[in-house]
């Protein structure tokens, strides 16, 4: 199967430079350097990743990226020059997979590339994607391998908020903001409490599965 990786960058030195590295790595490239190009292209074609700028002539990659999201889950990274951890943040709320501030390396992100089209073809095969768990929401229980955690009200809706969009970072806000208003833990390291405990009572019925990853700087993310 043909890999295809779709690369919208408006400067052409630097899109050649990531295509090249890109070819190398026997993966096939296409460069679009403006942002309505790329929604034009990817009506008719959607590639297998698309390394996506912000800064776009034409629409900005922000834009592009929130209406891919509205069809297609493909996956998604940001290159910017933004360094700000309120534009990675905005990034990822808007549904990309990973974040590079430029200047970065090629080799980083065809690594980047290899890992994240890794992930997504593990995702891609529903028998292997979170097999064992079983969500009941009216009783507000999960259950692993036919046996239901003990989880606070928090613990389950940040759990579920997880298993839902296995496979995407997910902000401390994030999890918050799925929480209901009525408690009264809704501090962002709070979270970081409760993803400790999660990891407790998993590992307490499959203890060698860690399926909550940290992603320093952004949040946590749920791999199968």
């Amino acid at each position: 199967m043909n890999t295809h990786i779709l690369i919208v960058e408006d400067e052409a030195d630097l899109a050649q430079l990531m295509a090249d590295y890109v070819r190398n790595a026997q993966l096939t490239a296409h460069v679009l350097g403006d942002g309505l190009a790329a929604l034009a292209y990817l009506s008719d074609t959607m590639p297998s990743l698309i390394v996506l700028d912000l800064m776009l002539p034409g629409l900005d990659g922000l834009s592009l990226c929130q209406q891919i999201r509205q069809r297609s889950q493909v996956p998604i990274i940001i290159v910017t020059a933004k360094v700000e951890e309120v534009d990675r943040l905005i990034g990822l709320e808007s549904g990309a997979d990973d974040y590079l501030c430029k200047p970065f390396s090629p080799r980083e992100l065809v690594a980047r590339i290899k890992t994240i089209l890794r992930r997504s073809q593990t995702w891609t095969a529903k028998e292997k994607c979170l097999p064992s768990f079983e969500i009941k929401a009216e009783a507000q229980c999960i259950y692993l391998q036919g046996q239901a955690l003990d989880l606070t009200r928090s613990e389950f809706f940040i759990l579920c908020s997880l298993l839902q969009h296995s496979g995407k970072i997910l902000s401390r806000q994030q999890l918050l903001d799925n929480l209901n208003q009525d408690h009264l833990d809704v501090t962002d390291r709070a979270i970081d409490s409760h993803i400790k405990n999660l990891r407790k009572k998993i590992s307490a019925i499959l203890a060698d599965y860690k399926p909550i990853t940290s992603i320093y700087g952004f949040g946590y993310r749920f791999d199968c």
